[in-house]
């Protein structure tokens, strides 16, 4: 198996490397290497150029916008986003209800909604998760109950990603609670403006608004905005998750931050010298490096074996990029605590009159714990780590 780039595929990395570098904007970039929050107007920004240059959509069918790349094409655009420090376009918008309802809603239901989710006109959010139903999905109590021309719909979903921020929220819901719990589930878009619906935010250990609560209340939703069949959402639920996890190993996101890691220790002051020269420090590191290098090999191998594999059928191998790929991660952000030392100690942002406090050591340190905290769910989303190893017990196993 030859897992060298091709001249073609080289030229073409290398044009979306200069196009990330020059075209974004820099401040935007800095926030997302320094591990910072991003506004809202942020993920619009980059979106729009992005999806200017066609690149918005890239997994889309080619008639709403997608481009008819090969799977190392698809590999290379994530690696270098990632690489490059750019905020990749919405994953709720891009990976998840945008090919739903391309493959799966009517002809109405794509015209309506794929091109301003493509431009993130309608900011999407995601509404499975609800308590007791995380892992275990389908035990989703959510109810919609058929009245006329409209679903009734009540209950509560959780862990809402930037659901402060969204338009419309596409929702599993239970239409026939006599069913087995796969079945008897439907696919709704709803609108968040419609009375009823209640957003409350959950602030995490980090100290930051990024998940919600919503409540659904007696909401009224047009039978309109059901995508595909009644009772048919579970398999739609599983086409949006094999979605989900595109480029969740995040291999390019971490050899950026290591590479952050690297510069900064070199710089950082430690007793005499840096904190580049601590041995063990480094030896930590250079396995990082290593283990990060042998990921890469195995998801170049996977998507070489794309090219002979049904694009459509799920690949185990993706459980194991994604258990390695979330503990990198984490190290990564480990790493840069410890660079970081006292000076990423949690402090208040204002004093006692209100007034921001300036930074006591490198401004770069305030964003190492908060970074740190929130990096411990990625080895919980797009599927726990314990699922990913179930997954391969029975795949590769045979268990």
């Amino acid at each position: 198996m030859d897992l060298r780039y091709t001249p073609e595929e080289i030229a073409f990395r290398d044009e979306l490397r200069r196009f990330f570098r020059t075209e974004i904007p820099a401040e935007i970039r800095r926030k997302v290497s320094e591990g910072r929050k991003l506004a809202r107007e942020d993920y619009i920004t980059c979106q729009r150029i992005l999806h200017a240059k066609g690149l918005s959509a890239p997994n889309w069918p080619v008639e709403w916008g997608g481009q008819d790349w090969s799977p190392v094409q698809r590999y290379i655009f994530t690696e270098e986003i990632q690489a490059c420090a750019v905020p990749q376009p919405l994953s709720f918008n891009i990976n998840m209800v945008g090919p739903v309802i391309a493959t799966f809603g009517s002809e109405a239901q794509k015209k309506r909604f794929l091109p301003p989710t493509a431009t993130l006109d309608i900011w999407w959010a995601q509404g499975f998760s609800e308590p007791g139903a995380g892992s275990d999905l389908a035990s989703l109590k959510t109810s919609a109950r058929r009245e006329g021309d409209h679903f009734i719909v009540n209950g509560q979903k959780t862990w809402t990603t930037l659901g402060q921020y969204a338009d419309w929220i596409f929702c599993l819901v239970r239409t026939d609670p006599a069913a087995k719990k796969q079945q008897g589930i439907s696919f709704l878009l709803i609108d968040l403006k419609t009375p009823g619906i209640t957003i409350r935010p959950i602030i995490t250990i980090d100290g930051g608004h990024e998940v919600n609560e919503v409540f659904f209340d007696e909401v009224k939703v047009p039978a309109e905005n059901l995508v595909g069949e009644l009772n048919k959402g579970w398999d739609y639920a599983k086409f949006l998750l094999s979605n989900e996890r595109i480029g969740i190993a995040r291999i390019g996101l971490t050899k950026e931050r290591l590479a952050r890691v690297k510069r900064l220790a070199q710089e950082t002051p430690a007793g005499e010298g840096t904190v580049w020269d601590d041995p063990d420090f480094r030896r930590r590191l250079a396995w990082s490096e290593i283990e990060l290098k042998a990921l890469e090999i195995t998801q170049m191998r996977v998507v070489a074996a794309q090219r002979t594999k049904a694009a459509d059928k799920p690949d185990p191998s993706s459980s194991i990029l994604k258990i390695k790929g979330s503990e990198l991660q984490q190290q990564a952000t480990q790493l840069l605590v410890e660079v970081a030392g006292p000076y990423a100690l949690p402090r208040p942002d204002r004093d006692e009159e209100g007034l921001n406090l300036p930074s006591v050591g490198p401004e770069w340190a305030d964003a190492a714990a908060p970074l740190f905290f929130n990096f411990r769910k990625v080895s919980i989303y797009g599927g726990s780590n314990e699922i990913q190893r179930n997954i391969i017990a029975k795949a590769f196993l045979g268990l």
